[in-house]
């Protein structure tokens, strides 16, 4: 294996799909891309193909509990098996080419995707796009979330250059959709110079909230629209906009995979995503981790009809935003715990709290995210939230201890 955990490029990662006949692929492929919001995206895309009647592949990351989470089929994980025989055959064909952990894990999921032979594979880019290991796949169609400040070591000190990063799964005359109502000019100057046809939401397809605030309509200036769609199981406007994306990603891609608004209407009600303001008892769970994520995570806090204190549980990587994210958290939580994840990336209690205070938050120092949480849970009243928040890593932490704590209540 690579030593390097992360070595952008799509060389090394392409050859080894060659040599296992893994390209172009049998199916019909939807790559998805963003700052956030792409896991959300991916999830409720390969839901409405699994109502529609279509057998899906979905390869998302990271996973919050296991691995598996990682490489579904029909909506289904997969199996411990079917992953050691996937890795067994890139260990072989690999030779002396050296795979970094993602580029493993990409190649498996399309190995066991032709083997399922899915009618449509869903691709969530693991980070940028251009030359992140999905995108040795061409996408008949690309889903671009959102664009914000993030990774800024691998992919740019500003919008522009992440986008143009971004827009790098873009293809040729193929349809491309941006959730995003002015997206950086890096994007549209991409669509255009590779002539892809570029749906923007609020210019090219719309969302918005019917008057009973359970409902919502979408409409393409194709023409296609769906007057009264369940609004999607995640919580906040984000997730209508995300929703909306996918649905403009479904119309490009309707000659060749026909969809019913039944399906679309169930895969919404259906949808589940854990760790996106996932609420257990008196916790929420929300892997935000930049500031676009967090200004999400605060409307909907502020949304909330919970009575209480919110009381901070926070634990973060140390390539993460600290300061912005702590700064648009502050105002609405009462008291701060900071929790030590692993090294080498994690970072400890201490040093998190000194970042934090450059976006004006406070708190305690409490050692590992476990023992963060087990004073805060401890200082909470029995009318306060819990929220547990800043990387994927805190929250699988937390969730496991959900039988310690009593669910939670």
């Amino acid at each position: 294996m690579n030593p390097n955990a992360i070595a952008l490029g799509l060389d090394r990662v392409r050859s080894v799909a060659q040599r296992l006949e893994l390209l172009p692929p049998a199916g019909i492929t939807l790559t998805i891309a963003g700052t956030n919001g792409k896991g959300s995206s991916a999830t409720l895309a390969s839901g409405i193909y699994r109502a529609a009647g279509y057998r899906v592949g979905c390869y998302t990351s990271p996973h919050l509990l296991r691995y598996n989470e990682r490489i579904a089929i029909d909506i289904v994980p997969v199996a411990d098996a079917e992953l050691c025989r996937a890795f067994a055959q890139i260990e072989q064909a690999r030779g002396d080419i050296q795979l970094t952990y993602f580029e493993f894990g990409t190649l498996a999921a399309l190995l066991l995707f032709r083997a399922a032979a899915v009618d449509v594979q869903v691709l969530e880019v693991g980070l940028g796009g251009r030359l992140d290991a999905v995108n040795i796949v061409d996408a008949d169609c690309a889903l671009v979330t959102n664009i914000g400040l993030d990774h800024l070591d691998w992919l740019g000190s500003d919008v522009e250059q992440i986008g143009r990063e971004k827009a790098g799964i873009f293809r040729h005359a193929k349809p491309a959709v941006c959730v995003q109502k002015a997206p950086p000019a890096s994007v549209l100057q991409r669509a255009a110079e590779i002539s892809a046809p570029l749906a923007l939401l609020g210019q090219d397809y719309h969302a918005s909230l019917n008057h009973d605030r359970r409902t919502w309509h979408w409409q393409h200036l194709c023409g296609s629209s769906y007057a009264q769609l369940p609004l999607p199981r995640l919580a906040g406007r984000a997730q209508l906009d995300n929703a909306a994306g996918v649905l403009a990603a479904v119309a490009a891609l309707q000659p060749r995979l026909p969809v019913a608004e039944e399906a679309i209407h169930r895969a919404l009600l259906e949808l589940r995503l854990r760790g996106r303001y996932e609420r257990v008892g008196r916790v929420i769970f929300d892997v935000a981790h930049n500031a676009e994520a967090a200004a999400v995570l605060a409307e909907n806090l502020r949304a909330d009809s919970h009575a209480g204190r919110v009381v901070l549980v926070l634990g973060m990587l140390a390539d993460k935003p600290v300061a912005a994210v702590c700064a648009v958290l502050k105002p609405l939580v009462k008291q701060v715990f900071f929790g030590s994840l692993p090294p080498p990336r994690g970072l400890t209690d201490e040093r998190l709290g000194e970042l934090a205070s450059e976006g004006g938050m406070t708190g305690i120092a409490a050692g590992a995210i476990e023992q963060a949480f087990e004073q805060a849970w401890r200082a909470a009243g029995a009318d306060d939230i819990v929220l547990v928040c800043g990387s994927f890593l805190s929250v699988a932490a937390i969730a496991q201890l959900e039988g310690k704590f009593g669910n939670f209540a």
